[in-house]
């Protein structure tokens, strides 16, 4: 009887530990899951975000057009602008020595020093020094951009890529400037060699801090491995798209004195990179994506070297104008581009052809059948698995592998197993939100993906940290973005509030948040973030805006105008440093007024022209009439009070 009643006590406590464990296991299921969402919500937020600002940079296209239509005087003053932006070179490249003998490397230079022709030794000096964070000096930048110009017009539109059984390839997606991603991946999986070969798919700059190093590793890996190393044209290798996203500022920064002569150069190389590569005549390999007037053959055929930028749109222009295009400001005549003389006058390429490239560049693939505009983005097309399928079967191809698209775990299959996006950035818009990945391939083999995360730290912080910072981050950018919109959201808030109430039911709220800001975004879940409720669960709609403002550079300047300036920035940068290709950091008041007129007409911006006046010469502070006119939108930034408030009670503890 004794041991019948203790066989019964030990069922009931394993009963109790079972049903104890059950309650724990789905308690950290329901944290987890949570936890999950939360992650997701932030990395929709920085995608909708990353996505609308790319939108306002593709219509900038509209803008250059219009400027050249619109501002006559440009013609007379600045006909290399004018030739910059019509994608023409007003006069032959520099030769390579002219460039490069009058950039000495003094003997105090401790850094690397390349010995040309280059071999495998020069790539693995280059990682070491980078891992010690010393710089290449412009005399080596310049020799390596020139000589991978040289063999980079030597190939085809396509690269024809071949694998066995026993070797593979490695096909790296963006990297975006993050150096460490690159040395991780050559740690897991080898420096490139004649036996060890990568594609890079484009994407190897902007956004991050080294996008300098990048590109020299992979350039002198390229120039030692030409038939083993794979270069990719990505959407980011585009002068114009540099203007906003940070590689022109890093090169300027970190070449003071030579920066100038590397932008041009590099410019040009980017134009001669290939758009894409063949694996074994059946997995295309391309930055981008396709749509349904993919055609392979015609880009097989097309000049890429005409692709400037994908903010150059063709532009028809007239006979007048064309024949001013070919004399320099001194009226001598231009010789045309790499000598030839049989050269068209036109250094555009035919429009379909630029919509080509477009569509290889920009797009992205969708579960949706068909192919409709990217509106996300405002370039390329989204394609279903029924475009995929057609596309591929008309070319005799199984697979497109393609980057463009940051992902959660670094890769995706998707259009049943026919489209693979791989995206090599880890911690790409901040640390955690996703990891890095490769592909490796072999010939008739299922692809093999290796994923990665870089750290800093000696072990991984826990996910709820993880999430929480993302998830700050995420907030503070899209009430700057909320912000830059405040006149839009009140007047779209008081069309709702016919009451006058000062308050909105949820729906009406996050009705008004998307048509006006254009983000389809989880609005309900994000309102806690966002605004106050009563009790009733309506929301107080200019609680919104009460923790944050924009800094204003002048106390006079009226509001709405701060906020125009504050909201188009990034804009109004690009078009300045268009316009200043000297790269001085300084605008005439007379070109800032020209500028800003036909940027507030083409953009139908009801500021009133002395308003910006007025500011501007605020901001010429030693009135030589003249602004640095990146240091005049510096002016312009958002002050979150709720951050400096949690900070300062940081610090009492």
């Amino acid at each position: 009887m004794g041991c019948g009643t203790s066989s019964s006590t030990k069922d009931r406590k394993s009963e109790k530990a079972l049903k104890a464990a059950l309650v724990i296991q789905n308690w950290y299921r329901g944290y987890s899951a949570r936890l999950k969402a939360r992650q997701r919500y932030a990395l929709t937020i920085f995608q909708s975000i990353e996505y609308a600002d790319e939108q306002g940079q593709l219509q900038l296209s509209n803008f250059f057009s219009f400027m050249l239509e619109n501002y006559t005087q440009i013609h007379e003053k600045d006909p290399e602008l004018v030739a910059r932006l019509f994608g023409r070179t007003l006069q032959d490249s520099k030769d390579r020595q002219e460039y490069v003998s009058f950039v000495d490397v003094p003997d105090s230079y401790n850094g690397p020093r390349l010995q040309f022709p280059l071999t495998f030794t020069d790539i693995d000096l280059l990682v070491e020094a980078f891992k010690q964070q010393q710089i290449l000096h412009a005399h080596y930048v310049l020799e390596v951009l020139f000589e991978t110009k040289r063999v980079l017009k030597q190939m085809p539109n396509f690269t024809q890529v071949k694998t066995s059984p026993t070797k593979e390839i490695t096909i790296c997606g963006d990297l975006h400037g993050k150096l460490d991603d690159l040395f991780l991946i050559f740690y897991k999986n080898g420096l490139p060699s004649g036996s060890n070969s990568y594609i890079f798919n484009g994407d190897f700059v902007d956004r991050g801090k080294h996008s300098m190093e990048i590109l020299m590793i992979l350039f002198v890996s390229f120039l030692v491995y030409p038939n083993d190393l794979h270069l990719n044209r990505g959407n980011h290798e585009d002068f114009m798209m540099n203007l906003r996203y940070g590689f022109t500022k890093e090169i300027l920064h970190k070449y003071k004195l030579h920066g100038k002569k590397i932008l041009q150069i590099l410019e040009d190389v980017y134009t001669w990179l290939p758009i894409g590569t063949i694996i074994d005549n059946e997995i295309l390999v391309i930055h981008g994506g396709i749509s349904e007037s993919t055609d392979l053959n015609l880009l097989h055929r097309i000049e890429r070297h005409k692709m400037k930028s994908v903010l150059m749109p063709p532009i028809s222009i007239d006979e007048d104008q064309d024949t001013d295009l070919k004399k320099t400001k001194t009226g001598a005549n231009v010789v045309p581009r790499e000598g030839k003389t049989n050269e068209s006058p036109s250094e555009q390429l035919p429009k379909h052809e630029w919509e080509q490239v477009i569509d290889i560049l920009w797009s992205d693939p969708r579960g949706k059948r068909g192919c409709y505009p990217n509106t996300s983005r405002g370039g390329g097309c989204y394609f279903g698995p029924d475009i995929t399928s057609k596309i591929l079967n008309k070319f005799q191809l199984k697979m497109l592998i393609r980057s463009h698209e940051c992902k959660p775990e670094g890769y995706e299959i998707c259009h049943d197993g026919k489209v693979v996006t791989v995206f090599s950035a880890s911690n790409y818009y901040e640390e955690g939100s996703n990891r890095g990945a490769y592909i490796k391939l072999c010939c008739d083999m299922t692809p093999r993906f290796f994923q990665y995360q870089v750290t800093r730290a000696t072990c991984l912080r826990p996910l709820y940290q993880r999430v929480n910072t993302m998830e700050s981050s995420a907030i503070r950018i899209l009430k700057e973005r909320m912000l830059s919109r405040k006149t839009d959201l009140i007047r779209a808030f008081q069309l709702q509030d016919r009451s006058k109430s000062g308050k909105l039911s949820m729906g009406q709220w996050a009705f008004s948040m998307e048509n006006t800001l254009g983000l389809n975004l989880p609005w309900r879940s994000l309102s806690p973030h966002l605004v106050t409720t009563d009790k009733n669960g309506n929301i107080n709609y200019m609680s919104t805006f009460q923790d944050i403002h924009i800094q204003k550079p002048v106390k006079e300047a009226q509001s709405t105008l701060i906020e125009t300036l504050y909201r188009y920035r990034s804009d109004l940068q690009i078009i300045f440093n268009v316009i200043d290709s000297d790269h001085s950091g300084l605008i005439s008041m007379e070109e800032f007024r020209a500028m800003w007129k036909l940027f507030n007409s083409h953009y139908s911006i009801h500021i009133e022209d002395f308003q910006v006046d007025e500011l501007a010469e605020r901001m010429d502070l030693n009135k030589d009439g003249s602004i640095d006119f990146n240091e005049f939108l510096k002016a312009f930034y958002v002050v979150h009070k709720l951050e400096k408030l949690n900070k300062s009670d940081a610090n009492l503890l």
